[in-house]
């Protein structure tokens, strides 16, 4: 059964660094997807970066230059360093994995495993 853990989130300041984990178990696929998204009230879940079994990555617009998608030890866990944070980053942040081989990266709804998610909110 695959299980992805998140933590490390909390509150900071405008402007502060955070790093998430997701302890990743039970996903034994070589190839792969796995990805970050956030999910504000009212909003709808969004994908805030991904990275491949190969270790290419994507960023949203709206977190380039800031966030870094990490995966040091290959798929047991998945970093995302925050930095530079600002207010309209608050959201539930959660990690998803995907068994993946095709071109680009899955959609939303191609991702099979989810954690449970990690509350981050940056004061102004």
């Amino acid at each position: 059964q695959v299980q992805l853990v998140e933590s490390g989130g909390g509150s900071v300041q405008a402007g502060g660094s955070l790093r998430l984990s997701c302890v990743v178990s039970g996903f034994t696929y070589s190839d792969y997807a796995m990805a970050w998204f956030r999910q504000a009230p009212e909003n709808e879940r969004e994908e805030v970066a991904v990275i491949d079994s190969e270790g290419s990555a994507r960023y949203d617009d709206s977190v380039k230059g800031r966030f870094t998608i990490s995966q040091p030890n290959a798929k047991n866990t998945l970093y995302l360093q925050m930095d530079s944070l600002k207010p309209e980053d608050t959201a539930t942040y959660y990690c998803a994995a995907a068994h993946w081989w095709g071109i680009g990266y899955p959609a939303p709804d191609e991702y099979n495993a989810w954690g449970q998610g990690t509350q981050v909110t940056v004061s102004s």
